[in-house]
């Protein structure tokens, strides 16, 4: 076990069936990182999942004990996961899916949704917890998972803690983008009541790029529907501050600065996170395709027009243009749009189980979350059995990473009825 200031780590990785329906097909590998208390090394204690927001994302990497994690190891083993696709869990990025057809690959992406990563953790849960039931924690895309494990399999789960992530059971992909763009409509006003001056500095960078062939570090050139997906930081606590100070330092001269041009690059570049840009298929189910609905939505928004004053940011939004003009997705250009065509998605959620369920479910709900809809996440509250909501406007969706002693803090003292 590897020592850290507060902590130990251990890791594991696992192989699993890529098709969990298939088990004595292809394999892939799933790892996860254990951390506990250095005081708690030796102690029999409940273990903790932690299913990471995304979808995309891999777990953290901790660099120091603090945060829910520091928080969750008073009580709890910790385990890490690496959703497969993403970290050390077999990645899928360009390098990795080369040598496929557009079909291969959409097949292969299929694989990398909720139902599967629930298979995996249930692999993890043997062969590393003991067969242990376990309690979970699901940040954002984690509460997704929450829900299909709750489905599939309650029967591993103690406990189940969910920040920021209560999907709606029955919206598709066209009735989450219809709520979406008028959230994201309003941050923009906030942005600009708190940055008037960054309204008229915003369209002067349009002007420019629609004048002009700027290319970013990696070649890609800066597109205004590029420079527009800097708003996906909107719904974090620091987003507002980080967009305002990139527009501060944009311009070198008469040109766009280095610093600006290469921040834009790794904001906007999905280098390690091709399953974020694909985000539209965790929606797909009842038989309806998604159809690039994002962009759908837009079509019918006046105020996102791109020549539209003030210029609106977009947020997490996924467009088929990025898959032509964003490097690190012209690979997956294909599949992305095969994907959006399929109709054919089993379900992921059980209304009938979940309806019965009798796993103790503690879930924040952000009243400004600028990702997940609060409405579509109490009325999955409602239908759902014991399910108890913190519904509070303190945090923005990167509470728990933020404040996360204060936000697991909360949940778990709902769980032991000191609130």
């Amino acid at each position: 076990m590897i020592a850290h200031p507060g902590l130990r780590f251990a890791d594991h990785t696992v192989t699993v069936p890529l098709d969990h329906h298939r088990p004595d097909g292809d394999t892939i590998e799933v790892f996860a990182r254990e951390v506990v208390a250095a005081e708690n090394t030796r102690k029999d204690l409940p273990w903790l999942l932690f299913l990471q927001g995304g979808p995309g994302g891999r777990s953290p990497r901790p660099v120091r004990a603090g945060g829910w994690i520091e928080r969750a190891a008073r009580t709890h083993r910790i385990l890490l996961l690496d959703q497969r696709g993403t970290g050390r869990s077999t990645p899928v990025a360009a390098r990795t899916i080369a040598g496929r057809t557009d079909a291969e690959l959409a097949a292969y992406l299929r694989l990398f949704r909720t139902d599967s990563i629930v298979a995996d953790a249930e692999v993890l849960r043997e062969r590393v917890a003991g067969g242990a039931r376990w309690d979970t924690l699901g940040q954002s895309y984690g509460g997704w998972i929450t829900m299909a494990y709750l489905s599939a399999a309650p029967q591993a789960l103690r406990t189940c803690y969910v920040t920021g992530g209560m999907p709606g059971l029955t919206a598709t992909a066209d009735d989450v983008y219809a709520r979406t763009y008028p959230r994201v409509a309003a941050k923009n006003a906030e942005f600009y009541r708190a940055f008037p001056d960054d309204a008229a500095a915003v369209q002067r960078i349009a002007g420019h790029l629609r004048e002009n062939d700027v290319r970013l570090p990696d070649g890609d050139r800066l597109t205004v529907g590029r420079l527009r997906r800097l708003g996906l930081a909107f719904g974090m606590s620091y987003g507002y501050a980080q967009v305002h100070w990139l527009l501060d330092e944009a311009w070198h001269g008469a040109e766009l600065s280095d610093t600006f041009r290469y921040a834009v690059m790794a904001q906007t570049g999905y280098v390690d996170q091709a399953l974020s840009a694909l985000q539209e298929f965790i929606y797909g189910q009842h038989g309806v395709a998604t159809g690039w609905a994002a962009e759908r939505a837009m079509a019918v928004r006046p105020e996102f027009a791109a020549d539209a004053d003030p210029l609106l940011f977009t947020g997490e939004m996924m467009y088929p243009w990025m898959f032509r003009e964003i490097a690190a997705l012209r690979p997956f250009a294909g599949a992305a749009d095969l994907l959006a065509a399929a109709d054919d998605w089993p379900a992921l959620w059980d209304p009938a189980r979940l309806a019965a369920n009798e796993v103790p479910v503690y879930a924040a709900v952000y009243a400004d979350d600028m990702y997940v809809d609060a409405g579509l996440s109490l009325e999955t509250a409602a239908t759902v059995g014991n399910v108890r909501t913190w519904v509070t406007n303190e945090h923005e969706h990167d509470g728990l990473r933020t404040s996360g002693d204060a936000v697991l803090g909360h949940l778990m003292d709902m769980a032991a009825g000191r609130l």
